[in-house]
């Protein structure tokens, strides 16, 4: 039991002075060491996000430092089994260094010169030509809730404002939003997915018979509080989105073929300015079936 307690202690101190060898020779504090290989202080820098709780830093440097042991342990197992052939990367590197080069480098031409800016017209005409791509797989209003106190709400003059939406009722249904509702939502000039808006009234909404009857207003209490949607406009699921609703989209589905375009030309333009320069050479070889 002795001589284990020496052994030990024994190891213990090599480390300790394996660690005060490798401060000394670095500058660094080492926190793990495979084969040759050293982990630092330093690299867990860029690894541990700041502002962490003591205990939650040290459980991921922890969980770093063993998941960095495995990676090298594995890459020592892969090292000492493989043949020279499978270690041999070479053309692996070299086709991922040659794709993020071009990557980068086409990048860096649609940053300078792709014209990202979108006309209303060119996304109406979009909208016109394929509308048939914009039905929509949900109903969506524009509306107004209100969630008011039960002892402080005025149901009459809250829906009074809701009925005709002016400029000057909003603004003082807003006032009145300020200074009494619990919660509130105006969705005037935006389209919101139904089931979002009607999740916060207190029972079940009936979505269609909602929108379809004349009466656009819906009341509900509870012990607490009195609830009040507005429907002020809707589109049904399956019919066709409104184009204010599908801008944002278009906008980006024209910007993003505009992207396919520009690459597209750019490739051309590259291999164009290739063959006026003689930068490369076709050779004529050989195939089992043909001659090329």
């Amino acid at each position: 039991m002795l001589k284990q307690s020496h052994l030990y202690l024994f190891t213990f101190l090599i480390l300790l002075m394996s660690a005060c060898t490798l401060r000394e020779d670095t500058g660094k504090v080492p926190l793990a060491r495979v084969g040759e290989k050293v982990l630092y202080d330093s690299d867990l820098q860029s690894v541990i996000p700041t502002g962490l709780s003591h205990d939650d830093s040290l459980m991921m440097a922890q969980d770093y430092i063993k998941k960095w042991i495995m990676n090298e342990l594995l890459v020592g197992k892969a090292e000492e089994n493989l043949s020279p052939g499978q270690k041999d990367l070479t053309k692996e590197l070299m086709d991922y260094r040659n794709s993020m080069l071009t990557y980068r480098y086409k990048m860096e031409l649609m940053l300078q010169k792709l014209d990202t800016t979108v006309s209303q017209q060119e996304i109406s005409n979009y909208y016109n030509l394929y509308q048939e791509n914009f039905v929509l797989d949900r109903t969506i209003v524009k509306a107004i809730f209100i969630q008011i106190p039960a002892e402080v709400s005025n149901p009459q003059q809250v829906k009074v404002f809701c009925e005709q939406v002016t400029d000057d009722n909003l603004k003082e249904l807003q006032e009145y939003c300020t200074k009494f509702a619990i919660t509130y939502d105006l969705f005037v000039d935006n389209w919101v997915d139904l089931d979002l808006i009607a999740a916060k009234m207190p029972e079940t909404v009936d979505n269609e018979k909602i929108l379809l009857r004349r009466n656009n207003q819906i009341e509900m209490r509870d012990d607490d509080y009195y609830y009040l949607l507005c429907i002020i406009d809707f589109r049904l699921k399956s019919q066709t989105a409104p184009i204010e609703y599908v801008s944002e989209s278009i906008r980006n589905l024209i910007i993003n073929k505009r992207k396919i375009d520009f690459l597209k030309k750019l490739e051309e333009d590259v291999y164009n300015e290739g063959v006026r320069n003689n930068k490369f050479k076709v050779y004529e070889y050989e195939t089992e079936n043909q001659a090329l």
